[in-house]
């Protein structure tokens, strides 16, 4: 079902048709499975493609009770948390841009350490779930904005975020349509 003012993407509609059929929580090789196959683009979503200033913008698209899609925009310099996604997994798209994707290990002294970062183009799909820690960025210049496509199944609705110089926090996402940052 869609929970925006604006109807579901046709090209995303037997993904969501697949959604709403879940009763359990969907793989990492399903979600990357299912994106590949609905062939969106940027042209697709454009009417969930919003951006703020100074936070990255989270967009609903549609949600259900084991999935939400949610089309992120970024612009430059804009970052998420260092993070984990706690009991879901997720799926992501890169419709537009070019999108850094840094992965974390987690020290013996409970520090994270970054252990790689890779720039993920137009038409990249990569996929985490559970205590997989990583933060994705737009570290283009000024002018080059990124518009990601993310499922997470089940929705997000808590997650564990990490500082680069030490600790933890439990954080829990806005419940709402275009929630501004925080989230991923």
């Amino acid at each position: 079902m869609s929970s925006s003012s604006h109807p579901v993407p046709a090209k995303l509609q037997p993904l969501v048709n697949y959604l709403n059929g879940l009763t359990q929580r969907a793989t990492i090789d399903r979600l990357q499975e299912l994106l590949a196959a609905s062939h969106a683009t940027i042209d697709d979503v454009k009417e969930f493609v919003r951006f703020e200033p100074t936070t990255y913008q989270r967009n609903l698209v549609a949600l259900g009770p084991w999935y939400e899609i949610l089309v992120i925009c970024w612009r430059s310099g804009q970052r998420s948390p260092i993070h984990n996604h706690a009991q879901s997994t997720c799926g992501l798209k890169v419709l537009q841009g070019v999108c850094t994707e840094t992965y974390f290990a987690h020290s013996p002294c409970g520090q994270v350490v970054a252990l790689s970062s890779h720039e993920c183009e137009a038409g990249h799909i990569c996929a985490s779930e559970d205590e997989d820690t990583h933060q994705v960025s737009n570290l283009q210049s000024p002018g080059h904005d990124l518009v990601t496509i993310h499922i997470y199944s089940p929705p997000l609705r808590a997650m564990k975020k990490f500082s680069i110089t030490g600790g933890e926090s439990d954080w829990r996402p806005p419940v709402f349509e275009f929630a501004h940052g925080e989230g991923i």
